[in-house]
């Protein structure tokens, strides 16, 4: 059942992203790929992308992939909890706010936003018995806030830092326009 709801909201949010697409002329894209710190998943480094589509009147619209791991090894045991999240997510950039402030920068591109999307959790472990061990992570839809902004290097590339919730408190990474 949960394969079978993870694959419909995918075909919802794919079809409703085409739909877009197809009423409104495209400005720009932005592939965002970075890194996560103070991950929510209590440990390691989570790593994700996304990909945002100009909508129009400063919004963007697009979906992401993040994913986080943490575990233990010692004397020849080894266990993980493994993390992705993936789904789509939606922003309002604050740009002509930025000008009625005279505060003229097109390189700087704060925005605020939240995402909708599907976490998965699963543990594994070398133990060659059966054990009945639950995790305490859950898998299910999720909701998630952010707060960042994008500076543009060049033409093409950028940087982009964002604090929120989602897989981690913050995440930094860089940014291609096309």
């Amino acid at each position: 059942m949960k394969k079978i709801s993870v694959l419909l909201f995918c075909l919802v949010a794919l079809f409703t992203f085409s739909q877009a697409q197809a009423q409104t002329p495209v400005k720009n894209k932005y592939l965002n790929a970075g890194i996560g710190l103070a991950a929510y998943t209590a440990g390691g480094v989570p790593i994700g992308a996304s990909l945002e589509v100009d909508y129009k009147n400063n919004i963007s619209i697009g979906g992401f992939v993040d994913y986080a791991r943490y575990g233990y090894k010692a004397a020849g045991y080894r266990w993980n909890y493994n993390f992705l999240y993936f789904g789509a997510r939606g922003s309002y950039h604050l740009g002509e706010l930025m000008k009625d402030l005279d505060i003229n920068d097109s390189k700087f591109d704060p925005y605020v936003g939240a995402s909708l999307g599907v976490r998965t959790a699963w543990y594994s472990d070398n133990d060659e018995y059966d054990n009945d061990f639950n995790s305490p992570y859950n898998s299910g839809l999720f909701l998630g806030i952010h707060v960042g902004s994008r500076y543009m290097f060049s033409e093409k590339l950028g940087g982009f830092a964002e604090v929120g919730y989602g897989v981690s408190a913050l995440r930094l990474g860089i940014t291609a326009k096309f």
